[in-house]
């Protein structure tokens, strides 16, 4: 008894089970849904929530608007309220949901209305649906409202519409992540009444939305849409249900048409007729290809003509299936029963009726096994009569030699059962001519293998059943006998064609799904744009064997080679047309397809949801492009690489992103550190040159003091300007260091004469050997770096205390060690204080916090390291280290003697 093949898949079933346990375990989500504003959606989310609270479950209101209607508000009475969380906003306090206060109240079921809203500035999230998303992760359930018109796939319809941009919207997949939709619908007349009641809004903006969003056109349309969209639900929820509980009857609550594609001319009829017959019934429509596995493979005049029809039903709006199976009648009648298929459409046969009684009349078993599904058998007209094409043969061998190879095999099988009948006494030796069989079945056609079949009939009859060299039979018991060998033989050449079509579809697709592996490993090591179009052009180049160039759309006019296989290829001019074409109208063209056929490459588009991000041009091995695996393969690649785009896109977006957060966040802590020590000096000195103006200050000792201060609040807001724009020069790498050969003692020497006001009364002990060698180093910006230092040293440094700045060698390296008595820094902000705008809090002291940042970049772009730590006894002491370099030798003078070299060499 062979088991039934109507039983649901198991691994399905497992799979759909898992999915109800998960939905059922986590919280549910249900919207209230309609088509426009006022058609009840609240007022009905309202009543259900109280008919929930009257049988003791508990909700709470998270946000409702009333809109000052009277009946939507005093259904509010009694339900919880939670309060609102108060946000400023340009003046205005503007009160928005608490998502954190009904995280904490935590009821069962949270009423949440206008699931599109915009949450303020301030908000958790952006949008209220985000809120939902994490109300529904933490387990509460939540009931929402929300119009079609926010559905973000009918954005641009219901602008097209109304005339009326919506802003706010919510995605598809948010919307088909409820649990339950419910529809809330009126009358479209009913709706304008309510609104001229004021009912839906105040008069004023009753009047306004009659004249603009609320006509009655408008009002109808948008009602079909949310009507559509509760059906498309409706029918994923029928087809659910199906697949569940392995229903095989076709139900007729929608119509879909399903039209049966052949190499045949009269099928692009077909495809016509059933376009025709899907956009009466308003019906989705599928136009199906079936591969019979164990017949030999379609010549290639067939294939094509194949291809072609399915192009031109897809182009006509259908979708295009490919399905095989043993049994073409089932394979149609299986998926037409998994997809609720209500109509099939065929074309009538035009072949023999004798091959209808070989091998099975197509449009009969469809009719007799479609149940419940109608059949529509069409005709073409009578000048379509198919052409037979001979069948695709393997290694492209004639039909002559394959018979003769049935025959030579035959021949042989002959004289080896022969020989063993003669030499090893074997009576029977029918077992032989079956392998024979086999052996022309396992190398030839169907047609060789049957011939052989009959051959080993014919040679076992003439040389080995008596009177024997003769065809006549005086035995009746050996006509069973070939019957059987016949019988056999035919089966055996079957089912080993059978297998040999098999293994060749199973190693097609797994050399298609080693591809599609092989890619995805590489593209999610691919960092950019170039490293994935090498790995898609090569494995497009190693499973088509065939030359791939890489364009990315680098803007909307310029498409930019990068990547080839082989390398080095490029496009001429007619085949550059080509892919701009594509890149412009993002569809396919060139060879096998109907744009620009002529052309020796086809170009494939690379999209993902907006813009055409690049295009593959392939040179395709046959001179009528791909077939339709083929094509089908090399798109899947080609999404995998879109993907890929898109996702080096993204990353590249998140990086500028983040690198203009960062840069903002530098602006405004640049803005906020230096206003305060711009202006405090500016107004010293605006303060003493105003003083110095007035004519009342006559005393000399006065008029000094007040233009000593100005030029020391000048010299000050001279170093802080030139620490911004060293640290801007700095960051942009704009900076290299004019090294020149110059003594330690020079640098430090002019640091400090350029600090000889703050060091007053500050005593420094300078310690340079004799044996310091000279640097090569940029004086100027070293120096600079030592009166940052220095100045530092100032700023924490009580008057009467002591500085020391010491220097000497280790190794290859020079040490210089700047070192104060001060506070010291405070522990683990050793690092802390080299960043920009930090520094250490102490009670007096002004800065900006930049003048560490820019020492160490000195240092580091002199290839050296500054650091800092507390000094024994307290205090900080900062560490230079800067590589030590061998000088160049100094010239001879004229007299053959070379002077001296000032500060010592190494």
């Amino acid at each position: 008894m062979t088991p039934s093949t109507d039983r649901p898949d198991p691994d399905a079933l497992l799979a759909r089970v898992r999915a109800e346990e998960a939905r059922e375990q986590g919280a549910r989500f249900k919207v209230f849904f309609g088509f426009a504003p006022g058609v009840g959606k609240t007022y009905r989310m309202l009543q259900v929530a109280r008919d929930l609270v009257a049988e003791g479950v508990d909700v709470a209101v998270g946000a409702v608007e009333t809109h000052g209607r009277y009946d939507t508000a005093g259904l509010l009475l009694g339900l919880e309220v939670l309060p609102r969380r108060a946000l400023p906003h340009h003046g205005r306090v503007l009160d928005e949901f608490d998502l954190d206060a009904a995280l904490a109240r935590r009821p069962r079921i949270l009423l949440l209305d206008e699931l599109a809203h915009t949450n303020a500035p301030g908000s958790r999230h952006a949008k209220r649906w985000q809120d939902v998303l994490e109300l529904l992760g933490a387990g509460i359930e939540v009931y929402t409202t929300l119009n079609v018109q926010h559905v973000e796939s009918l954005n641009d319809v219901v602008a097209q519409i109304t005339h009326v941009q919506v802003r706010e919207t919510v995605p598809d997949s948010v919307l088909d992540r409820a649990d339950e939709i419910e529809l809330v619908d009126v009358a479209p007349e009913e709706l304008l009444e309510r609104l001229r009641e004021g009912k839906v809004y105040i008069p004023e903006q009753a009047a306004l939305a009659r004249e603009h969003f609320f006509k009655r056109g408008n009002l109808l349309a948008l009602r079909e849409l949310a009507l559509r969209r509760m059906a498309e639900r409706v029918d994923e929820d029928v087809l659910a249900f199906r697949e569940a509980h392995g229903v095989q009857r076709a139900w007729a609550t929608a119509e879909r048409v399903l039209v049966c594609v052949g190499p045949a001319p009269d099928s692009a009829r077909l495809v016509r007729a059933g376009r025709r017959i899907a956009a009466g019934l308003r019906a989705p429509w599928f136009a199906a290809a079936v591969e019979a596995t164990g017949r030999p493979p379609l010549p290639e005049v067939d294939r094509d003509r194949l291809e072609a029809h399915l192009r031109l039903a897809e182009s006509l709006g259908a979708e295009v299936v490919r399905l095989s199976g043993v049994h073409v009648p089932d394979g149609i009648l299986e998926f037409a029963r998994r997809k609720n298929v209500t109509r099939i459409v065929l074309g009538k046969p035009r072949h023999p009726r004798w091959r209808d009684r070989l091998r099975g009349s197509l449009v009969d078993e469809i009719i007799r096994g479609s149940g419940e599904i109608e059949v529509h058998v069409l005709s073409g007209p009578e000048d379509d009569a198919p052409v037979r094409a001979a069948p695709a043969r393997p290694g492209g061998e004639t039909p002559a030699r394959e018979y003769l190879r049935a025959a030579a095999v035959m021949g042989v099988t002959t004289a080896v059962a022969a020989a063993a009948r003669a030499l090893l006494h074997v009576p029977d030796v029918e077992m032989l001519f079956l392998l024979g069989v086999m052996v022309v079945a396992l190398t030839s056609g169907r047609r060789a293998s049957i011939l052989a079949a009959a051959l080993a009939v014919a040679c076992y009859d003439f040389f080995f059943v008596p009177p024997s060299f003769t065809l006549d039979v005086t035995d009746a018991r050996y006509v069973l006998t070939f019957a059987m060998m016949l019988g056999v033989g035919i089966v055996i050449g079957t089912l080993t064609l059978r297998l040999r079509e098999q293994q060749r579809a199973a190693v097609a697709r797994e050399r298609r799904t080693a591809a599609v592996y092989a890619l995805g490993k590489e593209l999610a090591a691919a960092m950019d744009a170039t490293g994935v179009g090498t790995a898609c052009v090569r494995a497009v180049a190693e499973a088509f064997e065939c030359a791939a160039l890489f364009l990315l759309a680098r803007d909307r006019d310029t498409l930019e080679p990068v990547a080839s296989a082989p390398p080095g290829q490029s496009l001429g001019t007619g085949e550059l047309a080509v892919a701009r074409w594509v890149h412009e109208h993002g569809r396919p063209a060139g060879r096998g397809t109907d744009t620009l056929p002529g052309e020796p490459v086809t170009c494939l588009p690379l999209r993902t949801f907006g813009d055409v991000l690049a295009v593959i041009a392939l040179r395709p091995p046959r001179e009528r492009g791909f077939t339709g695996e083929q094509r089908e393969l090399v798109e899947s690649l080609g999404r995998h690489a879109a993907v890929a785009l898109d996702r080096v896109r993204l990353a590249d977006e998140a990086r500028r992103a983040a690198l203009r957060v960062r840069t903002e966040e530098l602006r405004s802590g640049l803005l906020s550190s230096v206003s305060h020590d711009l202006r405090t000096p500016l107004a010293a000195i605006t303060g003493a040159g105003t003083l110095l103006l007035d004519e009342g200050v006559d005393d000399p000792i006065i008029r000094r003091e007040l233009m000593t201060t100005m030029v020391e609040e000048a010299e000050r807001l001279e170093r802080l300007v030139s620490n911004l724009l060293d640290m801007t020069r700095l960051d942009a790498g704009v900076v290299e260091p004019k090294r020149e050969w110059v003594p330690l003692v020079e640098v430090v020497g002019s640091a400090m004469n350029r600090l000889e006001r703050p060091l007053a009364g500050r005593p420094i002990d300078v310690i340079i050997p004799d044996d310091v060698p000279l640097l090569s180093i940029d004086p100027i910006l070293i120096q600079q770096l030592f009166v940052n230092l220095l100045e530092n040293a100032t700023k924490y440094t009580p008057p009467g205390t002591g500085i020391a700045l010491r220097a000497g060698r280790e190794g290859g390296t020079l040490v210089i060690e700047v070192a104060d008595r001060g506070p010291g820094i405070p522990a683990g902000e050793e690092e802390r204080i080299f960043e920009r705008f930090q520094r250490a809090a102490r009670p007096g002291v002004r800065g900006v916090g930049l003048g560490l940042p820019v020492a160490r970049a000195i240092a580091q772009a002199h290839g050296g390291r500054l650091t800092a730590a507390n000094r024994p006894g307290g205090g900080a002491v900062f560490r230079l280290t800067l590589p030590v370099l061998t000088p160049p030798p100094a010239p001879p003078e004229p007299g053959g003697e070379q002077p001296p070299v000032r500060g010592g060499v190494a």
